[in-house]
This record gives C-alpha cells, structure tokens and sequence, in this order.
C-alpha cells in the first residue's frame, strides 16, 4: 500500500511554497499543520466580488475579475473543506447565483461575459447560455450539506430534480458527451449526497449507478478524465459504492505513485498561459492530499 510519508510531505511543503498561491499554502498549512481554517478563508475572500460572487482567477483558466458560475463552485468547494460554509457566507453568493440563473432555475457553465476576458480557449468556445447541471448540482449539493436556506436554492433544487431524471449514459464513441458527462456526473454525486429527499436522491443513485461507475472505469479501457477518487473522495461519501475495496486502492495507489520529484501533482490538461502551471498544481496538490488523508494515506507525522 502506497503512502506519503513524513519525509515526502515536507519536500510537498516545500513545493508549495515556492509554487502555489497564498490560499493553497494557507489550506496545506490548516490541514497538515494545525493553522486556523480561518486564515484560509479569509485569502479566499479577497476572490470575491462586490456582486456576490467570486472571480480574479479563483478558476485558474478563467482569469478575468468578473463573477463566474465556476469560481462559485470551486469557492463553495473549499469553504466546505474549511468547514467555513454557513448562511452568512452563502448569502451574498446566492443573490449574485439569482441575478444569473437561467429560466427553470440553473446556472449555465460559463456566462457569455468570458469573452473579452483572458480565458482559456475551452472556456471562450465552450456553452454560454442555458442552466446546467454542471455546475449547479454541485452548488446546490453544498448549501444543502451545510443548512444555507435561500429562495435560489429551492428553485436550484427543482431544476436539478428536472434535469437528473433526464440524464442517462453519454453515447459510445462520443468523446465530448463523455467529457461533459464526467463533469456533470461529479456535481450530481455532490447534489445527490446532500439533497433533503432521501428516498429520490438514493432511487436516482441506483439508476443512474451504472453510468456514473463507467466515467471513472471505462469498459473498453479508455484512460478516464474522472477516475474512482473524483467520484469517491472520501470513504464514507455516496460515490464510495461505485468501487470495489480493490478498485478504490488501486486508485490511491496511482495517485501516490503520480506524486512528482518536486513533490507536487500534475493535473492532465495543458497549460495555455504559464501562470496556470503553478496555480493549477497548487490547487491540485492539496487537493490530492486532502482525499489521500481521507483514505488513510497520508502519514500524520511531521
């Protein structure tokens, strides 16, 4: 069984500081070294802006200062890893989530307002209009987890209801479909784990089982862009069922094993600006982490 040890976590430590930015630093040094959750809030605050909503490169690919749908999940996400994500914090995001969502009650992906602005090309040429599950889902799936009460999220709610009971598999061969499959199905784990209906959510899961197991696992052995940890990053989460003891060691032990010399991790998309690089695998690093301690993989000394 493969682990990072003491000795490597240090050398990760010392990755960090000479790569990553300020709020990856701050959320290493809270989980590995007993510093307050709330200084790392408080550098993920100065993403904010005065709509409510979050921007300035929280995304790293998406590097204008307007708000985008995207910083507020990957915001959402970390407050929820501080364990920071309460309803004061949510308010003002979910009225700047209101002023954006489409008829019917999503968000879209990106907003139309990415043009003009430094992004990645994927992001520029990718869907401007029209709610998604990806990333509503997931938004949604977080204030749920955390008790947020807000007339968006019921509205939010209905949509995802609305758009799961129409998801199904993404056809063979069609590599976007898949792509965007992959994405959406991580948010809907994340609405389905947190939705208060229970019965619907778990119903849902066992429908949609087979799919979701097959993003991360592809039958005819394809490499997958979301392998068992981006549907199971912890033990105890939804998407845990979808693997074998076996299937989620083998995939710990591939994540360790893709640890770098310097210590950090490469994600498994291009860099179209050289800034990215070290936000991305800061970002991306402790993230790794994170879900490697989860699972017992991180030595705890040092």
């Amino acid at each position: 069984m493969r682990t990072v040890t003491a000795n490597t976590l240090h050398e990760t430590e010392r990755f960090l500081r000479l790569n990553a930015r300020l709020i990856d630093r701050l959320r290493f040094e809270h989980h590995f070294r007993g510093r307050s959750a709330d200084d790392a809030a408080a550098a993920l605050a100065a993403y904010r802006n005065p709509d409510g909503g979050y921007g300035n490169a929280l995304e790293p690919d998406l590097r204008g200062t307007g708000s985008q749908p995207q910083h507020a999940e990957i915001a959402l996400r970390l407050l929820d890893e501080l364990d920071r994500l309460d309803q004061a914090v949510a308010a003002p995001l979910c009225g700047y989530l209101a002023a954006i969502t489409e008829p019917g009650g999503g968000v879209p992906l990106v907003l139309p307002s990415v043009r003009g602005t430094p992004a990645a090309p994927w992001w520029i040429d990718g869907p401007q209009t029209g709610g998604d599950l990806n990333p509503t889902a997931a938004i949604a799936g977080l204030l749920h987890r955390h008790g947020v009460r807000h007339p968006w999220l019921d509205g939010a709610t209905d949509f995802c209801w609305t758009r799961i009971a129409e998801l199904g598999p993404p056809s063979p061969g069609d590599a976007e479909a898949g792509l965007a499959f992959g994405y959406r199905a991580a948010a809907v784990l994340t609405f389905l784990e947190h939705a208060p209906d229970r019965a619907r959510a778990r119903a849902e899961f066992d429908r949609l089982a087979p799919a979701l197991r097959a993003v991360a696992l592809p039958e005819d052995g394809r490499e997958s862009h979301h392998g068992p940890l981006a549907l199971a990053p912890r033990p105890d989460c939804l998407g845990a069922s979808l693997f074998t003891p076996e299937e989620t060691a083998a995939a710990l032990d591939a994540t360790v094993a893709a640890q770098q010399p310097d210590g950090g991790w490469r994600p498994g998309f291009p860099f179209w600006t050289p800034i990215t690089e070290p936000e991305w695998r800061g970002h991306l690093t402790v993230g790794n982490l994170v879900v490697l301690r989860a699972h017992g993989r991180v030595a705890e000394a040092g």
